[in-house]
């Protein structure tokens, strides 16, 4: 029989998928001995059950109960009991973090007569009993009844004023208990559930549908969670930071998030509840000045992070209360990080013994690399500083200043760089967050929602920037000395340092890119990245090309380590000036004029060879034969017919140039006369290229180059190109392999037959997905794939990471039976997606030799590369 409830006593760290992270990571601190309030999880089987059936298994309500009857034993007060109640909070927990998308209700058990029994229990403190029970309506009413969260929050600020809410007395809070039962009567034609255990039954089963919440959809797909899982619910006894200054929330980090540097980092708030740290609704102070206010306990976080951060060797985000006194921990999971933090920490623990070098590079990632080489402020410039806040993610920003959510989304889908300026974010403004180039808030600290959702995301943010007066309503923020900034207006903001700046502040290169362009390594986090880097490349199987199609491409191609060219497109070459002689030659209209197009052509392209080769210095070098439809070369069918139509005297020039351009006019130009279709057609083409290729080798000593024939489907086509390249070669007397791209179905899936022609494969996943899934890249990705995404058709783009189980399986067949017909097979990925980390992993795991890539991603390709060397390692030793 299933099990659906476990004690914090029987999980443990292993359990995520069962327990969720934030379950089982409870369950691993109460098996430390560590001081955690009793308690039990309900899994994310029960959540997928409840989602798939509309309701909660037959045997749940029985082992919840019998849970809470032994959490009752333990704690010597039943639920909600009128004289000694005892409390509970109910939080989601999922298998990977996501901070603030799901529901979190606490002090479930409160009703009119425990309220009475709390403030006896609290020595008499009426103010502590009232401000929880009107945060349980508050919380109950938005998240469990679907309420407006703003009606709650306006009834509080009408109470207090220009207050905050720690200054109201228990009378003000009663009364603003009594008009928050009336927002819940007015909202919902019903009372606000006085019995205790009805409050736990709907806040669990509200837990589970914020699975659901368009906010949690949204989070998953910008994180790539998958959205079949479901989250775990945790159902703690309740300890309150808010019984007065001897108590008090926060959120501590083993090290620095956003740097990674040791030391003692969070956020305390006195006299709270752990949700007003997050929701930054007061500032908090620094965690280091609890030293001050309670050294016991400070003393005892201390010890207990030292604790966590050995036992799970990682740098850990922890959230505590102290209650009059008592520390008691609330969670601990491996903690978010920036990209330079990652890194940084990553080398650090190795130097501890706390993790080998393997490990360390298994603990970064490729987009983590990639985020490393955006650009940063240019510190010589001019700029005014209008404000400074907590350096919440580090990078340089630079966009238009707006209010809301919506209006970020809405300015973001017209092509505009937003920085989402708000006194604090929520759950709510996610959709926002993703489309702004960063985030700025007046309130919150380094733990608050917008910071740590920033961080996981890799945006820039400050947090807490106090000088600023923030108004929503008007669409505006006013910094010292009276600058006003109004929606629209360019702001740029720094999350390294934590400064605002006026206006536009140009950027230079990151200093990771300086290093990967040749520079020394400088500071920690540069040493770090290149100490990385080299164990990556020390390791891993796979080897990194560029595609390049200049001589300048390629040899910042080769600085940034690419090991030769994997792509290197003709086509690119044609374009400017050269336009015209391509125009001649596809509408030559004698075999002379063909042949004179032919011959003007051929120097210009050994001369981009020759520079190409000289580049590379003996690497390598993969020469695409032309490939793009005809119409990129012709003029546009349109716009010559109406400047023939529109001219009094058309000469007859322009009328053969019609009559030519309707001839070779095509409905659908991918799939028309392109690739190695083209070159059989036009008599002479593709031998100009290969004579230039080979006349452009022998000039370079040591190069390298191989002839890729595209868009072949079938072998014969290939045959017949083959013959004609190998005979030029011969004739110069230059070797080099021939070979082709599989870039349509009907080549992978015969693959066996056209290798028995081919020295190589070059992948081309660009053309290879469109025509397996039959949409035009060009065409559909602004049409329908939000939709998709949001309907989860797709969990990503096909086009960013590859489809694993249709191009992918097509990609597999070919390998196999690539490599059956001719074992030496040497076998790459041109795509874009031999930049994309996943993709990277997928070509190690199917045996490719090499992956392709824009020279920009040739570092991220590297240290994907290695990563998955290394983790095909560790699973064969486990």
């Amino acid at each position: 029989m299933a099990k659906y409830v476990y004690d914090f006593t029987e999980g443990n760290r292993n359990l995520k998928d069962l327990l969720g992270g934030k379950g089982a990571n409870l369950a691993e601190m109460t098996n430390l001995g560590l001081p955690v309030p009793p308690g039990f999880t309900i899994t994310t089987e029960a959540c997928r059950h409840y989602l798939a059936e509309g309701a909660v298994h037959d045997g749940l309500d029985r082992e919840v109960a019998e849970h809470l009857e032994a959490l009752e034993g333990r704690m010597g007060r039943k639920l909600g009991q009128a004289d000694d109640p005892l409390l509970v909070s109910v939080r989601s927990g999922a298998k990977f973090s996501m901070p603030g998308m799901m529901e979190t209700v606490l002090n479930i058990g409160l009703n009119d007569e425990s309220v009475h029994g709390l403030a006896k229990q609290a020595g008499g403190n009426e103010r502590f009993a009232w401000d929880s029970y009107r945060r349980l309506i508050q919380m109950f009413g938005k998240t469990v009844l679907g309420i407006d969260g703003d009606l709650f929050e306006d009834a509080l600020d009408a109470v207090k004023g220009r207050r905050q809410d720690t200054d109201l007395d228990a009378g003000e809070l009663q009364r603003l208990v009594e008009t928050y039962k009336g927002i819940v009567r007015e909202q919902t034609g019903k009372d606000f559930p006085s019995d205790p255990r009805e409050q736990m039954r709907l806040a669990i089963n509200a837990v589970f549908d914020s699975w659901n919440a368009p906010r949690a959809i949204l989070y998953r797909r910008q994180e790539r969670i998958p959205a079949d899982l479901g989250t775990a619910v945790n159902v703690m006894a309740m300890v309150f930071g808010n019984y007065g200054d001897d108590s008090g929330t926060g959120v501590a980090f083993t090290r620095d998030p956003g740097t990674g540097r040791q030391g003692i980092y969070g956020d305390y708030l006195q006299n709270a509840q752990g949700e007003d740290v997050v929701a930054g609704i007061r500032n908090t102070i620094p965690l280091e000045e609890l030293e001050r206010l309670d050294k016991t306990s400070y003393d005892e976080l201390v010890r207990i992070m030292e604790v966590l951060e050995t036992h799970y060797r990682d740098l850990c985000d922890i959230e505590f209360t102290i209650e009059r006194g008592k520390l008691w921990m609330l969670q601990t999971r491996v903690g978010k990080r920036t990209a330079a933090a990652a890194f940084c920490i990553a080398t650090q623990l190795v130097d501890q013994g706390l993790i080998t070098l393997d490990e360390a590079v298994t603990r970064v990632t490729g987009d983590q690399l990639a985020k490393l080489m955006f650009p940063r402020f240019d510190h010589g410039a001019e700029k005014k500083r209008i404000a400074k806040g907590m350096n919440a993610s580090p990078g340089a920003a630079v966009g238009k200043a707006v209010f809301s959510s919506e209006r970020a989304v809405e300015l973001a889908g017209q092509g505009e760089d937003v920085i989402l300026v708000r006194r604090e974010t929520n759950p709510d403004d996610l959709a926002g967050m993703i489309a702004a180039r960063g985030i700025l808030t007046s309130r919150g600290g380094k733990t608050s929602h917008a910071a740590v959702v920033a961080r996981g995301m890799g945006k820039t943010c400050v947090c807490g920037a106090e000088e600023l007066e923030v108004s929503t309503s008007e669409r505006r923020f006013t910094a010292p000395g009276g600058v006003v900034v109004a929606e629209g207006e360019v702001i740029s903001i720094d999350g390294t340092t934590g400064e605002v700046f006026l206006g536009e502040v140009p950027v230079v290169a990151s200093a990771v890119v300086e290093y990967f362009e040749g520079a020394e390594p400088a500071d920690e986090l540069v040493r770090a990245v290149d100490r990385i880097m080299r164990h990556a490349d020390a390791g891993r199987r796979l080897g990194v090309r560029a595609n390049a199609d200049t001589p300048e491409d390629a040899a910042r191609a080769r600085r940034f380590g690419a090991q030769g060219i994997g792509l290197c497109r003709t086509e690119h070459m044609f374009l400017g000036e050269r336009r015209q002689l391509v125009e001649d030659l596809v509408l030559a209209p004698t075999d002379e004029r063909r042949q004179a197009a032919l011959d003007a052509l051929e120097p210009l392209q050994k001369s981009d060879f020759v520079g190409i080769f000289q580049a590379m210095e003996g690497a390598p070098v993969t020469i695409r034969l032309i490939d793009p439809p005809l119409h990129e070369f012709l003029p546009d069918l349109t716009d010559l017919s109406v400047r023939i139509a529109t001219s009094e005297t058309p000469s007859d020039k322009d009328r053969a140039l019609l009559a030519a351009v309707k001839r070779l006019h095509e409905q659908n130009p991918m799939l028309g006369l392109r690739g190695v279709r083209l070159g059989l057609v036009i008599p002479g083409l593709f031998a100009m290229q290969v004579r230039a290729i080979a006349h452009a080798a022998k000039e370079v000593p040591g190069a390298r180059p191989e002839i890729m024939i595209p868009l072949v489907a079938t072998v014969q086509e290939l045959e017949s190109v083959r013959e004609e390249a190998v005979r030029i070669l011969a004739e110069v007397g230059v070797e080099a392999l021939v070979g082709t791209m599989i870039e349509t179905p009907r080549a992978a899936l015969t693959a066996g037959q056209i290798a028995e022609a081919a020295e190589f494969f070059s992948f081309g996943t660009n053309d290879l997905t469109q025509m397996t899934w039959g949409f035009s890249r060009d065409d559909v990705e602004a049409e329908f794939f939000s939709r998709y995404l949001e309907l989860g058709i797709f969990g990503v783009s096909p086009f960013e990471t590859l489809d694993r189980e249709g191009v992918g399986r097509l990609i597999e067949i070919a390998v196999q039976e690539g490599r059956a017909t001719r074992p030496g097979l040497h076998l790459g990925i041109c795509g874009e997606h031999g930049g994309d980390p996943d993709s990277v992993h997928f070509c190690h795991e199917v045996g490719l030799d090499y992956v392709s890539c824009s020279p920009f991603r040739i570092p991220v390709a590297r240290l994907e590369a290695g990563r998955a060397a290394l983790s095909e390692t560790d699973s064969d030793t486990r």
